[in-house]
């Protein structure tokens, strides 16, 4: 099995360089638009504006954390902005906080699936939501892992209900200037307690679950062995669109 390939941002990058980049990760043949929807940026709106530039460009949400963002308001959204069902995958998290964020989830899924006939995922960590997302969704997200890990987990929810497809976000770095800045973000997520707690859980290490310059290809690959859709989230050195364009020209050519 060798798993779609895609490309994850952060809503940050905003609609404008979204519309630039959205037709030429269309036309490299990347799977989907993956948007991480963060405090002050909608997902939603970055998503359409890159669905007004592409055809058939899968467009994600990497996730609507549901403690702060309803079902009944995500799917307002999605109509008043007239994202297109049959192109959108709605991701979802929990949110901040870990009391009733299994029920919490479990609810907004079904909300969602009865409101819409876009793809539901869930962003899950631990084994309790991983099942949640398994049962009550359409797939997973996943993140920080490595390729090993990756592919059981993959099993795992397949056993659960084989058809529940697996996204797994790799933050990805191509360019030698971005080395610093994915070196920050990876110890940013080790310091928070429940990645700490994963990666323990795991024994693994954060700086085992990303991808650099060196040795790109081989790694993309074992990752590609393991899931159904891997997601690679840039990280560039300065944000720039011309980054961001070299990128995937990077990527396209492993």
């Amino acid at each position: 099995m060798t798993a779609a390939l895609s490309i994850g941002v952060a809503a940050a990058i905003g609609a404008e360089l979204a519309e630039r980049i959205a037709p030429a990760i269309e036309a490299a043949g990347f799977h989907a638009l993956w948007v991480n929807d963060v405090p002050g940026h909608d997902a939603l709106d970055v998503l359409a504006a890159a669905g007004r530039v592409t055809e058939r460009l899968v467009l994600a949400t990497g996730v609507l954390p549901v403690d702060r963002r309803a079902p009944d308001e995500i799917l307002a959204r999605v109509d008043a902005l007239g994202l297109a069902p049959d192109r959108l995958v709605l991701g979802i998290g929990s949110g901040a906080g870990s009391a009733g964020a299994l029920a919490r989830v479990t609810d907004a899924a079904a909300a969602l699936r009865e409101g819409t006939s876009a793809r539901v995922v869930v962003g899950a960590l631990g084994p309790k939501m991983r099942t949640v997302g398994a049962e009550a969704s359409d797939g997973l997200l996943l993140s920080w892992l490595t390729p090993d890990a990756a592919a059981t987990q993959a099993d795992e929810a397949r056993a659960i209900r084989p058809e529940t497809h697996v996204a797994l976000y790799v933050r990805a770095a191509t360019d030698p200037a971005a080395v610093a800045k994915l070196a920050d973000e990876t110890r940013r997520y080790a310091g928070y307690p429940a990645y700490a707690a994963n990666f323990a859980r795991l024994g693994i290490s954060a700086d085992d679950t990303t991808v650099g310059p060196d040795g790109a290809a081989e790694r993309v690959a074992a990752y590609r062995r393991g899931v159904d859709e891997v997601v690679l989230r840039v990280i560039t050195a300065r944000d720039e669109p011309e980054e961001y364009e070299l990128f995937l020209g990077d990527v396209a050519a492993l």
